[in-house]
């Protein structure tokens, strides 16, 4: 199965672009023309549970991924992952590594990661909300937990659409057709060589701050930017100075 996916763009260079966990591929709305106009090829998915993708078999998700890659006939991309995204984005480098000439990591995750108090005590009143069937306690859940100060009325609606859309989706799959999730270890992710952008906001969750510094220490090529405005989804709350922010960045690896 080939991933939904949108592309933009005539440039040399190609720019993909993987949504977070809560997200889907319109979380990028506004960076996708804007990438474009810089002189890249975009390609924005859904993965596999996300948006306009089922669920169908059990999945890897990088290895999707690198199918969409294949199918495109990108040879190698830069890589911009928020959140779950910059996760798949870390281990579609590691299992792919000749596809991927640069990440840009937004408040990503990391393989193995174990979480802290306050993302298990989040996990743990999900969990409980969606055991009770309460969907809409649950969205709003998320919606609070990862939107930041700077993100407006119409950035929390688009969050709920496509928070609840998931949720929609992925509870009605069957146990054999969750991801796999790839083993990544420390010695993997420093042995992926490319520029890295490892950005994260300052009203996130203390984990994903930690993931970080992980990121920024294990990455041989890593530069880090603290955003002091952002929460955990800069791309919905700052649409404008998030496409700066990775056309700069883009601009000064030559991808």
């Amino acid at each position: 199965m080939t991933l939904s996916h949108d592309v933009a763009g005539q440039g040399p260079s190609t720019v993909l672009l993987l949504h977070s966990g809560v997200c889907d591929r319109r979380m990028w709305d506004g960076q996708f023309h804007a990438l474009a106009e810089a002189g890249h090829r975009v390609v924005r998915c859904d993965l596999r549970g996300f948006g306009d993708t089922p669920v169908d078999a059990a999945h890897t998700h990088a290895d999707d991924v690198r199918g969409l890659l294949d199918h495109l006939g990108v040879e190698r991309t830069a890589v911009v992952g928020s959140s779950f995204g910059g996760q798949v984005a870390l281990e579609l480098a590691v299992r792919h590594p000749g596809h991927v000439s640069a990440l840009a990591l937004l408040a990503s995750g990391i393989p193995g990661f174990e979480p802290g108090d306050e993302l298990r005590a989040w996990g743990g009143r999900e969990d409980e909300l969606l055991e009770a069937g309460d969907l809409d306690g649950a969205v709003e859940l998320n919606v609070d937990t990862w939107l930041g100060p700077e993100a407006g009325p119409e950035a929390r609606a688009l969050v709920r659409e496509m928070q609840r859309h998931a949720f929609e989706v992925q509870l009605a799959v069957p146990e054999e057709f969750h991801p796999v999730t790839p083993e990544v270890t420390a010695v993997d992710l420093a042995g992926i060589k490319v520029p890295a952008l490892v950005a994260v906001g300052a009203h996130d969750l203390p984990d994903f701050r930690a993931v970080a510094d992980d990121l920024t220490r294990l990455l041989p090529a890593a530069r880090r930017v603290d955003l002091d405005w952002a929460g955990h989804l800069p791309a919905l709350e700052r649409p404008a100075e998030t496409a700066r922010l990775l056309t700069a960045f883009l601009a000064e690896t030559g991808r």
